[in-house]
């Protein structure tokens, strides 16, 4: 599964149909800091799950796995349940998007370039 196709903050709406700021472009730019900055400073809840989604994404881009985990696990068993609309299209339930996020981590598919090994 591309990494693209889990990341929430390629959320374009909810099924709500707003659309809260999820560090969107800093996500896309693959500007992981920048990213983290926005979404710890966010002025959606702090239990949001697009919000922690991304925040994990943007955690373990950047190499901090165990706050990329716990961010994935809140999101997994969350209550609230959304429907986020991914990069692709697809409209995914937010705990589910979470624990593809928790098993691609697991896999090291979130690893930052720079750990990446090249043959």
């Amino acid at each position: 599964m591309a990494i693209g196709s889990v990341i929430a903050g390629l959320l374009m709406s909810t099924q709500a149909g707003v659309a809260p700021e999820v560090g969107y472009d800093e996500l896309v730019a693959n500007r992981n800091e920048a990213a983290i900055e926005v979404l710890e400073e966010s002025a959606i809840e702090s239990d949001d799950p697009a919000r922690l989604i991304n925040l994990g994404i943007a955690y373990a881009r950047a190499g901090r796995e165990e706050d990329a985990r716990a961010m994935f696990r809140a999101a997994a068993r969350s209550e609230t349940g959304l429907r986020l609309e991914v990069a692709g299209g697809d409209w995914v339930d937010s705990r589910d998007l979470a624990r593809r996020a928790l098993r691609m981590l697991e896999q090291g598919e979130f690893a930052p370039a720079s750990r990446v090994t090249m043959r």
